[in-house]
This record gives C-alpha cells, sequence and structure tokens, in this order.
C-alpha cells in the first residue's frame, strides 16, 4: 500500500481553476492553475461554462501531478473550495448542464428579489439565513433557470434534475454522479438554508420556488463524501473528503479556529469574516451572519462583511480599459505617483455589496480633472480594494464590540505591496502577511486531510500560520480620516445611478 504523503485542494475560483498539493507541514508542493473564460451576455450578466469548470479543474489537478512527480495513489485525499453562490443545474441521467452556471455576479435576479421584499419577507430572510435578500445568492438563480428553461420546472419536480453550487458540481463529475452533496458553509449561501438547524426550510422553498428534489444532501465540511471515478487518476481512487465556500476555507486556512479570530481575503471578490464559534452573531450593520463549517456534527459561525468586487478590479484594468498588461504592473502603476490626484474609482459593477447591499449602484469614477493620468486612475481602482475593507471592518466592530487590532490578509492581491501598505494606514493597524497566501486552498486541504486521519486535530494545524511580512501605518489618522471621507462621498454618487438614469 503506497504511503499517502500528500492532500490535493481544487480551488474553484470566478477567473480560474487550480489544484494545489500540500504536504503534511501544510507547505505548498506544487500548483497547476488555468482561467476559464467570463460570459457576459447582457449588461449585469455573468455566466460560466460549467464543463469549462470542470475540464480546467481536472486539467490543472494533472498538471500539479506532474510538476510535482507524484502518483495519485500517494494523495491522501482532494478537499474543494469555490466560488459559493455560483449556481449549476445539471440532468441526472446525463451530468450534462441545462445551461452556463449563473455567476455569484450576476445581476439578473434583481427585480424577483423586490418581489421577495415587498412581500415582507426581509426579517424572516435575515433571521432563519442570516443574510439579506439579494441576486447574489443562489436560491433566486435557481428559480430563474427553471422559469426561463423550457420544461426545467416540471423535469425538476420529477426529480430528473439536479442543483448545485461548484461544490457540488465538482463532487458530481469526480464521483461518477454517485454523490450529490454540499456542505454547511455553501449550503448557508442559497437563501434556502436555517442556518440554525442546518437544513433546508420549508418557507424560503416555498416562497422562492425551489423544489426540493434538486436540492443536494448537506453534509460536514470534513467529512468523506466518495471516491474518485477510477477513469480519472490512472485507476486509482481518490477520497473526496471536505467541501467549503472560498471565504470559510480561507478563514479555517488561516487558522482562526476561535472566536474573534479575523481575516480578509483579496480575491475576484473580497471577503472579511470574523470567528464567532458556536453562536450566530445577528448583525445591524449590514454585514451577513453564515456558517463558518460544520465538523463532528457540530456547526460554527461567523459575521462576514462581503464585497463583490476587489481583485476583479485589476482584471477590469487589464481586460477592458487594457491599460495594463498584467496585476503586476498595476503596483508599479500606482507607486509613480504619491496620490490620485483627488481621483475614487467606485467598483459597483454589479451593485454595493456590504454594508450599502445597494443592487442598483454602478461603478463610478470621481473626481477627474485635467490633471489626471493613467497611473492615478491605477492607483484609484487599487485604493478602492481597502476602503472597502475599512467600510466592512467598522461594522464589524460596530456588531461584535470587538475593536480590530491586527489583520490577517490572503488572496492574489495580498501579493501586492502597494495595496497591503495602503490598507494598514488607512486602518491605523498592521497588517500581517502569511508566507502561504493560498490560504482558500490550504482550508479546504485542512479540512480533508482531518476527515481522513492525515492530521490528527485543529491543533496540530493552529500553529500553521507563519508571517511573509508585516505592514505597518505610515499615514496620519487625520489624513487617513480624510482620504475615507472622500471614499463615502463617492459612493454616494454611484448610488444616485438609479435615481438619475
Amino acid at each position: 500500500m503506497p504511503q499517502k504523503k500528500y492532500v490535493m485542494a481544487f480551488d474553484a475560483g470566478t477567473s480560474s481553476s487550480r489544484a494545489i498539493i500540500f504536504d503534511r507541514q501544510g507547505d505548498i508542493v506544487a500548483i497547476g492553475q488555468r482561467e476559464f473564460p467570463q460570459i457576459y451576455p447582457r449588461p449585469g450578466w455573468v455566466e460560466h461554462n460549467p464543463m469549462d469548470i470542470w475540464h480546467t479543474q481536472l486539467s490543472v489537478a494533472a498538471e500539479a501531478l506532474k510538476k510535482a512527480d507524484i502518483r495519485p495513489d500517494e494523495i491522501a485525499a482532494i478537499g474543494i473550495t469555490n466560488q459559493r453562490e455560483t449556481t449549476v443545474v445539471w440532468d441526472r441521467a446525463t451530468g450534462k448542464p441545462l445551461m452556463n452556471a449563473i455567476v455569484w455576479q450576476d445581476r439578473r435576479t434583481a427585480g424577483f428579489c423586490d418581489e421577495l421584499k415587498a412581500r415582507g419577507l426581509e426579517t424572516y430572510v435575515r433571521e432563519t439565513t442570516g443574510l439579506v435578500i439579494d441576486a447574489y445568492f443562489s436560491g433566486t438563480k435557481i428559480k430563474w433557470i427553471l422559469d426561463n428553461l423550457p420544461g426545467a420546472r416540471e423535469r425538476a419536480e420529477r426529480g430528473e434534475l439536479a442543483f448545485g453550487t461548484i461544490d457540488s458540481w465538482l463532487i458530481w463529475n469526480l464521483t461518477g454522479g454517485k454523490a450529490h452533496v454540499t456542505d454547511h458553509s455553501n449550503a448557508s449561501r442559497t437563501l434556502l438554508l436555517d442556518i440554525r438547524s442546518g437544513t433546508w426550510d420549508d418557507r424560503l422553498l416555498r416562497e422562492i420556488d425551489v423544489p426540493r428534489q434538486v436540492l443536494p444532501e448537506i453534509r460536514n465540511s470534513s467529512e468523506i463524501y466518495g471516491v474518485t471515478d477510477p477513469d480519472l487518476f490512472d485507476g486509482v481512487k481518490i477520497l473526496v473528503a471536505a467541501a467549503i465556500g472560498d471565504q470559510q476555507g480561507a478563514l479555517f486556512g488561516q487558522s482562526c479556529f476561535e472566536g474573534g479570530m479575523v481575516k480578509v481575503t483579496y480575491g475576484t471578490g473580497g471577503s472579511l469574516l470574523m470567528n464567532t464559534g458556536p453562536r450566530p452573531m445577528p448583525s445591524t450593520s449590514g454585514l451577513l451572519t453564515t456558517i463558518a463549517w460544520s465538523l463532528d456534527g457540530k456547526i460554527e459561525y461567523a459575521l462576514e462583511g462581503l464585497l463583490f468586487t476587489v481583485g476583479s478590479v485589476v482584471q477590469w484594468l487589464r481586460d477592458e480599459l487594457q491599460i495594463i498588461h498584467d496585476a503586476a504592473e498595476s503596483e508599479h502603476s500606482a507607486s509613480q505617483v504619491p496620490d490620485t490626484n483627488g481621483v475614487y474609482v467606485v467598483p459597483a459593477f454589479t451593485g454595493l455589496s456590504a454594508p450599502y447591499w445597494d443592487q442598483y449602484a454602478r461603478g463610478t469614477i470621481v473626481g477627474i480633472t485635467r490633471g489626471a493620468n493613467r497611473d492615478h486612475l491605477i492607483r484609484a481602482a487599487l485604493e478602492s480594494m481597502a476602503y472597502q475593507i475599512r467600510d466592512v471592518i467598522g461594522c464589524m466592530e460596530a456588531d461584535s464590540g470587538i475593536r480590530n487590532t491586527e489583520l490577517k490578509v490572503d488572496g492574489g492581491a495580498a501579493m501586492n505591496n502597494f495595496i497591503l501598505q495602503f490598507q494598514s494606514d488607512l486602518l491605523g493597524v498592521n497588517v500581517l502577511r502569511p508566507k502561504i497566501v493560498d490560504t482558500t486552498a490550504r482550508g479546504a486541504a485542512f479540512l480533508a486531510g482531518l476527515a481522513t486521519g492525515f492530521w490528527k486535530s485543529r491543533e496540530e494545524l493552529s500553529h500553521a500560520f507563519s508571517l511573509d511580512r508585516e505592514f505597518t501605518p505610515a499615514m496620519s489618522r487625520c489624513d487617513a480620516d480624510r482620504l475615507y471621507a472622500g471614499w463615502r462621498r463617492a459612493v454616494e454618487r454611484s448610488r444616485d445611478w438609479e435615481e438619475h438614469a
């Protein structure tokens, strides 16, 4: 019997698929990564081809194994972390998707969300799910698919169709269609889950009009769901043993196991999570109460400040404006000027999330004068990430009563030194970047390893945080507050869009 030396994480992001292999020390051995196309059928609509996600995910797994010269039978388990609210509906018999996945950023169900609010459901939704009624979440996306594809609703009610977020879609394909499951962290992002009982809520299924027959079985975040189809990895059956939403995965990967511990992820979107332990903490400031993970049959919770557009503002600079060639260039350009020359970029491309939750706000650039140039615009776009984090930090402190004294960071944009220095300046606290910023995938690997005995306990993982660099404030509080006040004014301009459109 070959010795199991490694754990593999599938990191199914919004713009790319990655496979990362970790050793017993929690260090990265190899990474495979590949981007997949973003599809924009109409303004405010965002889609992915689910087959692109599956095929790129499988190919990067093979790439990582090849890079590390590791055989599949040396992998103890696969853990999955994923973009959370993206919605796929597929045919149970063929495994083929009915249409493209509707991505978390998509706004096509905003009108139906207004209907739900008009029915007076906001209080029930918040108390039951910990969420707000918004097109971001999966439930209204499922309804849209079933309502807009001929015969889909009838087929769903007959049990012929399956819904899943990306974790469910990957697990289904990995196991050859044998497992239709999700974990509590992903289920808590659907608008359909009672987060206290950890079960699908009958009233919300009726109100949003989602047939129970399409829903996956809810399981622990760390649990063996099945084994891979032997055709996928040279005849080897690898245990599929964890699923965790990407932001919750980062919280676990940063070893934030205790109540009050906080991390922020600079991904395509962004998320600041505070572990609140076994107690769900209500928010009065526009934050979300969500499930962090479930282990050994016990649910733990988090308070989350969710941001729609963080790292994707750099993709916008690169792909749509075409004023940079790659992400690294943005850091260089931002450092060429001492400030933004009064320019603010509010990247509300798909509305504003926490703490505003304005689904009709739109992206805005304000403060442009004749002296504003390319570098000022790029710097303003990068600064928008830090401003959004400060928005959320203030709300989190108000809700929890806990003063933030340091910030653990991860995600792709956390490699940008300019962003992290400005974040430290704006908040007035130290910002800690770990040596391994792929903490989303690391969390999935940790959970898969715990499920299979590769690691024995969380205590074994509690010292996994290793510091790469610490950023300390270098700006006066007066200057930081003045800049932040300008941001708040710019945000109000973006929220005026619907009023004047």
